[in-house]
């Protein structure tokens, strides 16, 4: 990103040189880094493709016009098309860990990937493409989601490949030696690939879930008995590492990352941190992986065949099940924060602050 244009000190009223289209920032992820993205002064292009309210958050982050949300149609090419015509920069967020009657696994996670891959490859002027998946994702998975967001990386590597730009540094090189008068500027889109572990923050869904079941039937279903090994992440660090990859020397092209938090937890432990900042005691409900998978097996199996739309899966996802079957932790020779300049933060303390809304009688208080 060296030779764009930059003006200002770096706030939101100066210009970073960025526009980005972030696909997916009416999530979760999303609203962080907008926010992040908006502070230094780039331009965020936020396709929404709901209600015009959903994205109307986002517009506070930035300056005057910084932030503009723009309705499309995933299932359109020219509508992407549209929204990635003023960019320099493509963020694709798009996921879902459950499947409704509209959007399969496949389609969000992999298909939808792969499109937006092509679309930036072809734009000519995309000059930087990050891919947000998932720590876990395999191609051998018993989970679906993770399946799905495995080929989804394989994708976007296989448009956008690390050795387009090998090629133009070669080339740029070869031309500086044969003309020093002359400039000429070959431009490659290259992806980089970030995969956090389980996010925790104010919108979560996993510890925001667990609490809510807990004030509201006294207890916890521990599925597997919580022995499964996690290492969650506090969600603004993921948008920091996003951004700090967008603004480094391109050392982050083509490379992929591994996002995980300070600490590895069981799932138990969690449920532990969980319990005692909501400042509740600590009941628990073993439920073997068989007898856990065969509560949310109807969802599943109804999903498509009824003529209504069935309530979102909470603790009982079936894919999340079979994704939690095994340990989601960091390889051991990663990429991680630290190449990237970014300490992440522990969980303990301010990261799951938010949890004090469920307390008995207010923040203060408690059973």
């Amino acid at each position: 990103m060296g030779h764009l244009v930059r003006k200002g000190t770096g706030g939101r009223s100066s210009v970073s040189g960025i526009i980005a289209t972030v696909f997916g920032a009416t999530g979760f992820l999303g609203r962080y880094l907008v926010q992040q993205l908006a502070k230094m002064g780039s331009q965020v292009l936020v396709p929404f493709r709901g209600s015009e309210d959903n994205p109307r958050h986002l517009k506070l982050m930035g300056d005057l016009g910084q932030i503009v949300p723009m309705k499309y149609d995933p299932r359109d090419e020219n509508s992407i098309k549209a929204v990635m015509a003023k960019a320099n920069v493509v963020i694709n967020l798009i996921g879902r860990e459950y499947e409704t009657r509209n959007f399969s696994f496949e389609e969000v996670n992999h298909f939808m990937a792969e499109q937006l891959a092509v679309i930036a490859k072809e734009h000519g002027g995309i000059m930087r493409f990050i891919q947000v998946s998932c720590l876990g994702s395999s191609l051998s998975s018993p989970s679906r989601f993770l399946r799905a967001k495995a080929a989804g990386e394989e994708a976007v590597l296989k448009e956008l490949p690390a050795d387009c730009l090998s090629l133009s540094v070669v080339v740029m090189v070869a031309v500086g030696f044969v003309s020093s008068g002359a400039s000429l500027i070959l431009l490659f889109t290259t992806a980089t690939v970030m995969k956090p572990a389980v996010m925790i923050g104010t919108e979560d869904r996993i510890m925001n879930q667990w609490a809510h079941f807990a004030k509201k039937y006294s207890f916890l279903p521990l599925i597997g008995g919580g022995s499964t090994k996690i290492q969650p992440v506090y969600v603004v660090d993921v948008a920091s590492a996003i951004v700090a990859a967008l603004k480094d020397d391109g050392s982050s092209m083509g490379n992929v990352y591994e996002l995980g938090g300070p600490e590895i937890y069981t799932v138990h432990e969690l449920a532990e941190l969980m319990y005692e900042t909501i400042r509740e005691w600590p009941r628990y409900v073993n439920v073997p992986l068989p007898i856990a998978k065969a509560i949310a097996m109807p969802r599943e199996v109804l999903l498509k065949k009824v003529p209504f739309p069935l309530p979102n899966p909470d603790i009982f996802n079936l894919d999340q099940i079979n994704a939690f079957a095994t340990d989601t932790v960091v390889s051991e020779n990663a990429l991680t924060f630290m190449d990237l300049g970014i300490v992440p933060h522990k969980l303990k303390g301010y990261p799951v602050e938010y949890l004090i809304q469920y307390r008995k009688g207010g923040p203060q208080f408690g059973s």
